[in-house]
């Protein structure tokens, strides 16, 4: 086991809460304690931003690309050596299906912190402009691209390293501090993350994480006037309250929020394949992603085969052990997540649905906090468990009349996060996806995901880009000189 994960990492030091105090961590598939994890207090998260503004200000992080990468890579290859410990961390705390720490949970995100030291070398930090003579002044001018300062990195639970180094990776490569608050729901993966960075040489001051079972505490990231950027991932309402607070310091806002995605079959598709597809993206890690497609819009003429055959997939995918290589949806995490998940069913069943499978807990599982992975028929895209994001392992399929009727209720949505879309003609699959309003579209398959590729949304779904070169520039601010030619 990793030492440290009852600390907190302030300034270079581990520390226990000042308070002393510790929370639980569980289980979510066997509703065991894992153990405990430091509480911080608000006096913890304020010691965390003066750290962070002491070593921006006064240390020669912001000034050294070439130091970042070398610290990032260390990072990278620091966790790469540990990663059978972080793989048994994270199955055991997030109840992420073992698969998938082959990839998002865990070794994908890690390997990225590569791609974001290399930018940090590569990136083309001052462009020269050339002479001119603006108001007729012979001058020379540059642009200058320079490290925000202070980010508050606030991240969400469900895929916690993917998500802390996709805010971590980028603002370090960029020149900024961070201070991580991250959801106490898992915070041994963001504990274990300090402790492994205090093994590098990254410098005092310019990561700190503060695990909190008070999740107001981070509201002290919007507020604080040494916090320049607000880096925020969770749900749309808290994503509301975080930019309307950080207005009060003008604080450079970004946030990637909820979603909605429409997973669309037009008519020239193969069913089966766009189906089974279909039921196996909304079922993996319980169907608890933003970006997951959790609304299949597929022909009216073929609505009943669409039904059974998606129906067919979700009921062999099953609920099973994360521990079990097999398994796609394993348990939600926690039992406030498994409730309001069932607050949705019932809400299927009075809007007039019908569950064409699933519905329920898994009869053959006591413990643990599961759900059946479930698909909701006989709705439109009206009912409001096609409108609202549920975050479980719960599919709605909906007709729709043709290409154009397809973009129509895809676009009918507050969000626009993802999408898919199946066709046998190219041409059509890639004017669909144009003119689905969203931030990543997938095409018969294709996956978008990488340290490379920008990820965010339209309307409700956030402001701003996570990830590729857009998301590293969301850490930078502009600076234009001039001096005479």
């Amino acid at each position: 086991m990793i030492d440290g994960l009852d600390r907190n990492l302030i300034d270079g030091d581990l520390l226990p809460a000042s308070s002393g105090g510790t929370f639980e961590t569980l289980n979510p598939a066997t509703e065991e304690v894992l153990g405990v994890a430091a509480d911080g207090t608000s006096e913890d998260l304020d010691r965390a931003i003066g750290a962070a503004r002491r070593a921006f200000d006064e240390g020669d992080w912001a000034r050294d690309p070439a130091f970042r990468a070398h610290c990032l890579r260390q990072l990278r290859d620091a966790m790469q050596a540990r990663s059978d410990e972080l793989r048994e961390l994270t199955i055991a705390e997030v109840g992420a299906p073992r698969f998938l720490t082959g990839l998002a949970q865990l070794d994908s995100p890690v390997e990225d912190l590569g791609w974001a030291a290399d930018l940090a070398e590569s990136y083309d930090w001052k462009t020269d402009l050339g002479a001119a003579k603006p108001a007729g002044v012979p001058s020379h001018r540059w642009v200058l691209k320079e490290p925000a300062g202070v980010v508050g990195a606030i991240t969400p639970w469900n895929f916690p390293h993917q998500i802390n180094l996709a805010k971590i990776g980028p603002a370090l490569a960029a020149g900024c501090t961070v201070v991580l608050k991250p959801a106490p729901d898992t915070p041994w993966a963001a504990a274990a993350l300090g402790a492994i960075a205090r093994e590098t040489d990254i410098p005092a001051g310019v990561l700190n994480i503060v695990n909190s079972s008070d999740h107001g505490i981070g509201a002290a990231l919007s507020t604080d006037p040494r916090v320049d950027l607000v880096s925020f991932t969770g749900s749309t309402a808290t994503g509301r309250k975080v930019m309307a607070s950080a207005a009060e310091t003008l604080k450079r806002v970004f946030l990637e929020l909820g979603g909605k995605s429409a997973f669309i079959v037009l008519d020239d598709a193969d069913l089966g394949a766009a189906t089974s597809l279909a039921a196996f993206t909304a079922c993996t890690h319980a169907g608890q992603g933003c970006a997951i497609t959790t609304r299949l819009l597929v022909p009216r003429a073929r609505y009943d085969e669409a039904v059974d055959a998606t129906a067919a997939t979700m009921e062999a995918l099953g609920a099973g052990d994360p521990n079990d290589a097999g398994t796609v949806c394993g348990p939600l995490i926690s039992a406030r997540q498994r409730e309001r998940v069932e607050s949705y069913l019932r809400l299927a069943i009075e809007e007039g649905g019908r569950f064409a499978a699933g519905g329920g807990r898994p009869p053959e599982r006591d413990r643990g906090f599961f759900v059946q992975p479930t698909l909701i028929a006989g709705l439109d895209n009206s009912a409001r468990v096609a409108r609202e994001e549920i975050f479980g392992p719960v599919l709605t399929v909906i007709a729709h009349d043709g290409d154009d009727d397809a973009v129509r209720i895809a676009n009918d949505s507050p969000y626009g996060l993802s999408g898919a879309v199946h066709s046998a003609d190219p041409d059509r699959a890639w004017a669909v996806a144009r003119a689905v309003r969203t931030g990543t579209m997938s095409i018969n398959g294709g996956v978008w995901y990488g340290g490379d590729v920008p990820f965010g949304g339209y309307k409700a779904s956030g402001i701003g880009r996570e990830m590729g070169v857009a998301g590293f520039e969301e850490y930078l601010e502009t600076k234009a000189i001039a001096e005479p030619a």
